[in-house]
């Protein structure tokens, strides 16, 4: 399997520079990142959201070594926030968060996440917004878990993500399924060993099922992150089977990624969230979306043969 092989490349510094200094890698990375500054992106959320989408926003970049790192991170974050509010477009655009971003992993990363992330928070709402939580791998999620169930203390739209692929999911689905709870499922796209997260495709389809019908039969907002043709006909069965009505979940995927489905669901009267990244430090998220799908791998491989 590829996937591993990729997930170990995106922490290794000599293939960071053997592909951004690959003459194609930019105009492939501009189909998954459209943009490297909050200027270059309020464009692109205007065009989206006049063609019926929703967006939750994600400023790139985990490896941050320094507070002073981790808080240049909370700015940015800011800085868009501060962007958005002249669009006026309340829900229609959130935000989505790594806390490694935030500090998460430094000394004393849990308390400085939560400092760094609150005035995120808090300025999302005041524009008639919010963040989701992003989910890393299995061993910084206790602090992410504790950290959303703190921040929704104040802010109880605030919502994070679970990954279909970890044994520990449907439990944690069961605990955050309750009212007015928001969470996104996803498969999952960190490499996580076989003592808690299933390694095979068939086995994290069938967990991921198993889940979403955990938070489609539960009183909380289902997020079905996932681009499958099959998981999203599933989705729209288990919400109708647990009477949900379309503006009762809603579907996510990634900008660059089956971008004709995104309009087809949303004509159809579905909400369509499309998670949309942009940023200098896009070498991380970009693997991982080689990674989580061949087609994509594919295509870089293409580009650099036809054009490198």
């Amino acid at each position: 399997m590829l996937g591993p092989v990729i997930l170990a490349a995106s922490r290794s510094d000599r293939m960071r520079r053997l592909i951004s200094a690959a003459p194609v890698t930019k105009r492939v990375v501009d189909r998954f990142i459209p943009g490297e500054t909050v200027d270059e992106i309020v464009p692109i959320v205007r065009e989206l959201t006049d063609r019926g989408l929703e967006l939750t926003m994600d400023v790139v970049g985990e490896d941050i070594t320094t507070p002073e790192q981790a808080e240049a991170a909370r700015d940015a974050y800011l800085a868009l926030i501060d962007r958005l509010k002249a669009l006026d477009l309340g829900t229609r655009a959130e935000m989505s968060v790594k806390l490694s971003m935030f500090g998460q992993a430094l000394p004393g990363g849990h308390e400085l996440a939560l400092a760094n992330v609150r005035p995120v928070v808090e300025a999302a709402a005041a524009i008639g917004t919010t963040v989701t939580l992003d989910a890393e791998d299995h061993t910084t999620l206790d602090s992410m878990f504790a950290i959303h169930e703190e921040l929704r203390k104040d802010f109880p739209q605030t919502g994070c993500v679970i990954q279909a692929y970890l044994f520990r999911t449907e439990a944690d689905a069961r605990r955050l399924a309750g009212a007015g709870s928001r969470v996104r499922l996803v498969k999952g796209a960190y490499k996580e060993p076989a003592e808690v997260a299933y390694q095979q495709k068939h086995e994290i389809d069938k967990a991921y099922v198993r889940v979403l019908r955990i938070l489609m039969e539960g009183e909380g907002y289902p997020m079905v992150g996932s681009h499958d043709p099959r998981l999203i006909s599933i989705a729209q069965e288990l919400a109708r089977q647990a009477g949900r009505k379309p503006d009762e979940y809603e579907f996510q995927m990634l900008y660059g990624i089956r971008g004709d489905e995104h309009l087809r669901l949303a004509a159809e009267g579905h909400r369509m969230r499309v998670y949309t990244a942009y940023g200098t430090d896009w070498y991380g998220y970009f693997m991982r979306r080689l990674a989580e799908k061949p087609a994509n791998l594919r295509f870089f491989l293409r580009s650099m043969i036809s054009k490198g």
